[in-house]
């Protein structure tokens, strides 16, 4: 059975709550999207829940912003993740991805329920982040340049950490 993981922003204009297999906060994304729109220490936490148990209060307070994103080469290319946000005071509250719809990734700083402690961590899209960012990257931890292949899921379950 998940567990229920219950959220807010900072001013308390929006609540919501979704139930989450994939509840460990262990993956810490520096990419500059997740650091300047919801990053505390140079990068964001996201968690993985299901987007169909999504129940929110304050939704009207509710904004969405979807980046773009440069290339290499310079190309500019426009999201279809929608980083939602509370519009009063800018709380950013989860990213959904229409790609994969069962989907739905709150971002552990907006989470108030007790969250587990990760037995590692894993550092994703490094290559981005800020030149001030310095890394706690631990023995037991994992860093990629960009995304790993091990999914969310994969992780939790390859740890033990998946809540039936």
């Amino acid at each position: 059975m998940p567990i229920t993981l219950k959220g807010s922003c900072r001013c308390g204009a929006v609540h919501f709550s979704v139930e989450s297999h994939a509840p460990v906060p262990y993956q810490l994304c520096y990419c500059s999207i997740c650091r300047k729109t919801a990053g505390g220490g140079g990068f964001a936490i996201n968690l993985s829940a299901e987007a169909t148990t999504l129940k929110v209060e304050g939704e009207n307070g509710v904004g969405s912003f979807s980046a773009e994103i440069r290339g290499d080469d310079g190309a500019c290319e426009h999201s279809q993740a929608q980083r939602r946000f509370c519009m009063a005071c800018g709380t950013a509250l989860w990213l959904f991805d229409p790609r994969w719809p069962e989907l739905l990734h709150p971002f552990a700083s907006a989470i108030d329920s007790h969250l587990p402690r990760a037995p590692e961590k894993t550092h994703i899209m490094l290559r981005y982040k800020a030149s001030w960012v310095e890394p706690a990257i631990g023995p037991s931890d994992q860093s990629f340049d960009n995304y790993p292949e091990e999914s969310i899921e994969d992780w939790h379950r390859k740890r033990g950490l998946w809540v039936d």
